[in-house]
């Protein structure tokens, strides 16, 4: 009983205790960012409101206009300039070319809110359009971070094994293990398993989307008469489809220089901005979760698991793993005869005991030890018969939570880079 001390969340799995610590986490950094940026821009705010009063009442005493006949007035711009009728020419939002960008952002999850639908018909179709168009996009998300980890798994791994090759290990008599035999089957060993780091990856992912906005910026300062630094800001806002709409791209009528590539370019740096910042956010979602699991060990919530097993029954039973997932018999240290068979996650644990908890060398195997055996290998057997199926190959069963790394298979994102990278593999 002295392991219940450390089991403060004994009723929690690892999964709930992740998700918990993570929502309080992401709690806390919304109250930060909003009393970082209340701090920053509330002055601003102040006194652009205090401006604004003053030339509301300049205006209306130099034109001899009533308060109230001016406040109508701008509520009808107000209502105009969600029409998208701006003071400066624009270009036309609902043509061919108007309407595509729009329907752009919308699939994207950008929404930079500068065009929306003002009939009844336009937002019912927008409701299905969207619901089709966002989760396609996701889809096309995923695909390419499926490929991009893929490819840089592949060179990070080549990388690394050109790297063996050209430094090898020196013996005494000063030749290359390379030279000796059979050291190339101990070296092909040796890489069999090697996988990237997510670190490094991050890394690569950071500089490319460093590389894209920087050259995306270029393009927006010279075209569009911005900042460098607006235009840095207008990238991130873009590719991480927060989409403010305070700053958008391409909505002049006409540009100075080559219009159509201009377009063209800006459709090309969004669409890889975008791609590029979607895989950057789900490695450093691997790198948070790592985060998430070390808190987790320091608070000794991991631990709860095996502590709960040397517990009474009652207590084991509040910590069980997943539904339908099998887990692996462990055999007593105690005494040769002792033995513990653990069956499918809707049953409960099953000892083999007999009125001394020990079973004498010639006593036959009960009733109940030999269903409990078979359905575990029941099973088992069909676990690897559907991955036969589905695979082509049989692989041994391995419950997510038995995984030393704390990564579970995991759906989407998670799910793709799983066991590709070291720090989600089981071999590593």
């Amino acid at each position: 009983m002295a392991c219940r001390r450390g089991c403060c969340f004994g009723a929690m799995n690892d999964d709930n205790a992740r998700c918990l610590m993570l929502a309080v986490l992401i709690m806390l950094y919304l109250l930060c960012g909003a009393a970082v940026f209340s701090a920053l821009e509330q002055p601003k705010e102040r006194q652009a409101k205090e401006r604004w009063a003053q030339r509301f009442e300049n205006f209306t005493h130099k034109h001899n206009l009533t308060r109230t006949d001016l406040e109508t007035f701008l509520r009808l711009y107000e209502e105009a300039n969600v029409a998208g009728i701006r003071v400066d020419t624009l270009r036309p939002r609902w043509d061919f070319t108007g309407a595509f960008y729009f329907v752009g952002t919308v699939v994207s999850t950008i929404g930079f809110g500068m065009t929306t639908p003002a009939t009844v018909s336009g937002k019912v179709f927008l409701i299905f359009y969207g619901l089709i168009g966002c989760a396609s996009t996701i889809l096309f998300f995923n695909l390419f971070l499926e490929r991009i980890i893929t490819v840089l798994a592949f060179v990070l791994k080549s990388c690394h094994e050109l790297q063996h090759q050209r430094q090898g290990v020196v013996p005494h008599d000063g030749r290359r293990e390379a030279s000796l035999p059979g050291s190339r089957d101990r070296d092909g060993d040796i890489l069999a398993g090697w996988k990237p780091s997510v670190y490094y990856v991050m890394l690569i992912l950071c500089v490319a989307a460093v590389v894209i906005s920087c050259c995306a910026s270029a393009m927006y300062s010279a075209a569009e008469g911005w900042g460098y630094l607006d235009s840095l800001y207008f990238c991130f806002v873009a590719f991480s489809t927060i989409g403010f709409g305070d700053m958008v791209s391409s909505q002049r009528v006409s540009y100075d220089r080559n219009q159509t590539a201009y377009r063209l370019g800006n459709f090309l740096f969004i669409l890889m901005g975008v791609c590029c910042i979607y895989s950057l956010f789900n490695v450093i979602s691997i790198v948070i979760k790592q985060t998430l699991n070390w808190l987790l060990r320091k608070l000794g919530i991991l631990c709860c698991r095996g502590c709960c097993r040397c517990c009474s029954a009652g207590i084991g039973k509040r910590l069980r793993p997943r539904r339908n997932a099998v887990m692996p018999s462990s055999t007593g240290h105690g005494h040769p005869r002792a033995r513990r068979t653990v069956s499918i996650e809707t049953d409960a644990v099953n000892e083999s005991e007999t009125d001394g908890g020990r079973r004498m060398s010639g006593e036959m195997i009960s009733m109940r030890d030999l269903l409990a055996t078979n359905k575990v290998n029941l099973a088992l057997m069909q676990k690897q018969l559907s991955e036969a199926a589905t695979n082509g190959i049989s692989r041994p069963s391995v419950s997510n939570q038995n995984r030393p790394n704390g990564f579970s298979g995991g759906v989407g994102a998670l799910g793709i880079m799983n066991n590709r990278l070291a720090e989600t593999s089981v071999d590593r």
